[in-house]
C-alpha cells in the first residue's frame, strides 16, 4: 500500500467532514511578525477546528514555531487578527491564550524535576483550602483523575525527574488538560519516543480528538502527517504556501511545497572510498552510564551505524567513547594511542561529538553563531593563546558560507536560529577543530527534509576527505541507506554487527529485539 493510499484509509474521514465546516475554535488571519533583520511571518493564516488534527509543516526557519508562539501568547503579532469562535479577540500574553483554552507542549518540556507529578500539573495554579493553604490532597486527587483520563498508571506523588521522556510528555498533556485546554499545540511530540510510546501518544491524540479538542501538530515525519492529520498547512520562508486535506497530498507534494523544489527523499549512498586505517578501537568497554562489554571498530573513510531501540545504550556508548561517561572496564584507542577518558583528551586527539540534545549539550545558546563555531577549535586557531577578533570573525564567516547556515550574520545569537541551522553550527565547530572522527547522535532529529539532505551530503563529504563517522539513528531507513555497516545495541550490550550486504531494516530490528 502506498503512503498516500494508507493515509486515505487511516485519516478519520468522518471527523474531517464534520469539523472543517463551521466556525473555527481559533483562527489566525494575516499574521505578520518581524525580528531585527528577519521577517519571520508574512501574512500567514491558519484555522483550527474542534476535533481536528491540523498538521503544520515547513523547513526549519519556515516560521512554524514563531506562529505557534503567537498562538500561545509568547509573541505579539506585528499585524494580523485572532478570532475565537467567530469573535475578534486580543492576544497580549500567555494569560489571554490560557483564557481561550490554548496550551502548548514544546520539545523542551517545562517541568520542574524535583517536584511531584501532581505539583507540576498544577504549578502556579494550586487549589487552596478554606484557610488559604495549598490543598495537597485535592492536587493529587485531581491529578489522578487527569492521569486516568490518559490511561497513565503513575503515582502522582512521584518526582518528575524519575520519569522517562514519554511519561514526562504525558504529564505535560495532563497539565494542559488541567487548564481545560480546547486547543492543544504539539511541537515534534514523537522526536524522542520509541515506537511503543509513539503508539500510546497516538491513542491519546485520537481520544482528545473525539472529545472535540483542536490540535495543531508540528512534525517533520511524513508517516505522522498521513496517519494523524485531517488537514495540512505548509509554510515556507515565513509565508503560507497551502492548506489542504491530508488525503489529497502525497509526500512528494508536501516536500516540494516546503522547499520550493524537488527533493530526493531517499538518500542515495554514493561511491565510497576504500576504508583506510582503523581510527577508533573500542575494546570491551563498560561505563558509569550502564553499558557492558562493548567492542567496535571505525575506519577512516567509512560511516558506521550504531542502531538499537530507544534506551538500548547507544548514546551511552558515544558518551563513553568521548570521555563524557567514566569507563569502568575496557579501553578506547584513537589512531593507535589510548585515550585518557576525558572530553578534552578526545577533542585534542581528533574526536568530535554532535550530541542528541544540541540545545542542552551542543550549543552555547546565548552566544553568537561565530562564537559557537569557534568553541572547539580555539587552540587550533590561536595556538599562542592570544585571540584575534578579526581572525575569529573571518573563520566564522567562512564556516557559515561553507555550511550554508541561514543567519542574519555571524553575531546573531545561536538560540534564534532554526533547529537545522543550529545542527549545522554544532557540526561546524568540529570542522574548525580539525576533527578526524565525528560521532553523530541522531543527526537529523527534528530537522526538515531539505536540511537532512544537506546534513547527509556533508557527512558523505567528510568520509571522502578521509574522516570517519559513527552515526547513531533511530531511523532504521537512514542507517540502511547511509552506513557501510552497523552495530546494534540491546539492553546496553552489543547484540551484533551487520556488514553492508546484510544491512536491512528487518535485520536491524531482529538484532535490536534479539529475534535471531
Amino acid at each position: 500500500m502506498s503512503l498516500r493510499s494508507k493515509a486515505m484509509t487511516t485519516t478519520n474521514a468522518a471527523t474531517t467532514a464534520t469539523t472543517t465546516a463551521g466556525i473555527p475554535l481559533l483562527e489566525l488571519r494575516g499574521i505578520t511578525k518581524r525580528f531585527p533583520g528577519v521577517l519571520a511571518l508574512d501574512q500567514v493564516s491558519i484555522a483550527l477546528h474542534a476535533g481536528e488534527v491540523h498538521m503544520l509543516m515547513g523547513e526549519n526557519g519556515a516560521g512554524k514555531s514563531t506562529l505557534m508562539k503567537v498562538l500561545c501568547g509568547a509573541y505579539t503579532a506585528d499585524a494580523g487578527e485572532l478570532w475565537a469562535n467567530g469573535q475578534l479577540v486580543q492576544m497580549t500574553g500567555a494569560a489571554d491564550a490560557r483564557a481561550l483554552g490554548v496550551a502548548v507542549i514544546f520539545q523542551e518540556y517545562s517541568l520542574v524535576p524535583h517536584l511531584s507529578i501532581g505539583q507540576n500539573i498544577f504549578l502556579g495554579r494550586e487549589p487552596r483550602n478554606a484557610l488559604g493553604l495549598v490543598d495537597h490532597a485535592r492536587i493529587h486527587r485531581e491529578a489522578r483523575a487527569l492521569l486516568d483520563r490518559l490511561s497513565l498508571d503513575l503515582d502522582t506523588r512521584r518526582e518528575v525527574q524519575g520519569l522517562g521522556v514519554a511519561q514526562q510528555q504525558m504529564v505535560e498533556i495532563a497539565k494542559a488538560l488541567s487548564q481545560n485546554a480546547r486547543i492543544l499545540v504539539l511541537d515534534e511530540p514523537t522526536a524522542a519516543l520509541s515506537d511503543r510510546e509513539t503508539a500510546k501518544l497516538f491513542e491519546v491524540i485520537a481520544d482528545l480528538r473525539s472529545q472535540g479538542v483542536a490540535m495543531a501538530y508540528i512534525s517533520h515525519r511524513m508517516e505522522e502527517v498521513f496517519r494523524l492529520g485531517d488537514r495540512v498547512t505548509v509554510l515556507r520562508d515565513g509565508k503560507h504556501v497551502a492548506t489542504l486535506p491530508a488525503g489529497e497530498a502525497t509526500p512528494e507534494d508536501l516536500v516540494t511545497m516546503m522547499v520550493g523544489r524537488k527533493v530526493d527523499m531517499s538518500y542515495h549512498r554514493g561511491d565510497r572510498p576504500e576504508a583506510g586505517e582503523c581510527l577508533l578501537e573500542v575494546d570491551g568497554i563498560s561505563s558509569a552510564g550502564g553499558i557492558k562489554d562493548v567492542t567496535l571498530r571505525v575506519h577512516a573513510g567509512e560511516i558506521v551505524g550504531l542502531s538499537g531501540l530507544v534506551g538500548s545504550g547507544r548514546t551511552e556508548v558515544a558518551r563513553a567513547i568521548f570521555g563524557a561517561d567514566r569507563l569502568t572496564a575496557g579501553s578506547v584507542r584513537f589512531a593507535g594511542r589510548p585515550l585518557r577518558g576525558s572530553p578534552n583528551d578526545a577533542r585534542r586527539a581528533g574526536l568530535g561529538l554532535i550530541p542528541e540534545s544540541r540545545k542542552q549539550q551542543g550549543l552555547a545558546l546565548l552566544r553568537t553563531v561565530c562564537d559557537n563555531l569557534l568553541l572547539a577549535g580555539l587552540r587550533k586557531l590561536f595556538p599562542s593563546g592570544r585571540y584575534s577578533p578579526a581572525t575569529g570573525l573571518e573563520e566564522g564567516r567562512k564556516r557559515i558560507a561553507q555550511l550554508r547556515i541561514a543567519t542574519p550574520g555571524p553575531r546573531t545569537a545561536a538560540q534564534s536560529l532554526s533547529g537545522g541551522n543550529q545542527q549545522k553550527i554544532v557540526i561546524g565547530k568540529w570542522l574548525v577543530a580539525g576533527t578526524r572522527l565525528f560521532i553523530f547522535d541522531e543527526p537529523t532529529r527534528g530537522i526538515d527534509v531539505g536540511a537532512k539532505e544537506e546534513i547527509f551530503a556533508l557527512i558523505d563529504e567528510l568520509v571522502h576527505q578521509g574522516c570517519a563517522v559513527l552515526m547513531i539513528s533511530s531511523e532504521l531507513g537512514e542507517v540502511v541507506r547511509v552506513c557501510d555497516r552497523a552495530y546494534v545495541m540491546k539492553d546496553r550490550r552489543l547484540a551484533g554487527e551487520l556488514p553492508r550486504e546484510q544491512l536491512s531494516e528487518a535485520n536491524l530490528l531482529r538484532l535490536a529485539m534479539h529475534h535471531g
